[in-house]
């Protein structure tokens, strides 16, 4: 019997190319080899590794999971300090703004920003060291919003490096009638 889990991550051994140890295919149950993710969040549609955590895009929200050995200890003035940890994948912080990535074509990636679109939201989004960016809002704000939740199928995202833009395709939904 099968169970899919759609909002968690499982992970296998590690490689290590300086030893010739390839445990990729190795999934050890006695270890602690998945990272449950809050269901709320829906299901995840990328995991993007970035400055060595992992950010994963779900449906309804944006997370950084931080990478092995780290883990945050937040102090009363919500602060956070990192501690040392011995799971694989560390704690999983969400960034600020409830905004998620149901269409993961529309990613795209420049260096440490992460482009992509929200389609229930009607947004177009930019994740960046200092959090998410509704970049639709600067003269899109309506076109999106009134477009993207009941017209578009698909939102196929691209980032031009010589322009230094993101450029996002809608394709329509297709009427039966």
């Amino acid at each position: 019997k099968s169970k899919r889990r759609a909002s968690d991550i499982i992970f296998s051994q590690l490689i290590n190319k300086d030893n010739n140890v390839n445990g990729i295919n190795q999934f050890i149950l006695a270890d602690s080899i998945t990272k449950k993710l809050n269901k709320e969040n829906g299901a995840i549609t990328s995991l993007i590794s970035r400055d060595n955590d992992v950010v994963v895009l779900c449906e309804n929200k944006c997370t950084r999971i931080l990478s092995s050995g780290k883990n945050a200890l937040f102090n009363a003035d919500g602060n956070s300090q990192l501690i040392a940890s011995s799971s694989v994948l560390g704690q999983s912080i969400p960034f600020s703004g409830d905004y998620g990535c149901q269409n993961a074509e529309s990613i795209a990636k420049d260096e440490y920003r992460i482009y992509f679109a929200d389609a229930n939201k009607g947004a177009v989004l930019r994740l960046s060291r200092d959090g998410l960016t509704v970049i639709s809002d600067v003269g899109m704000k309506d076109y999106f919003a009134d477009t993207m939740d009941r017209y578009i199928n698909r939102a196929i995202g691209t980032y031009d490096e010589r322009k230094k833009e993101y450029n996002i395709t809608l394709q329509k939904k297709h009427n039966s009638h």
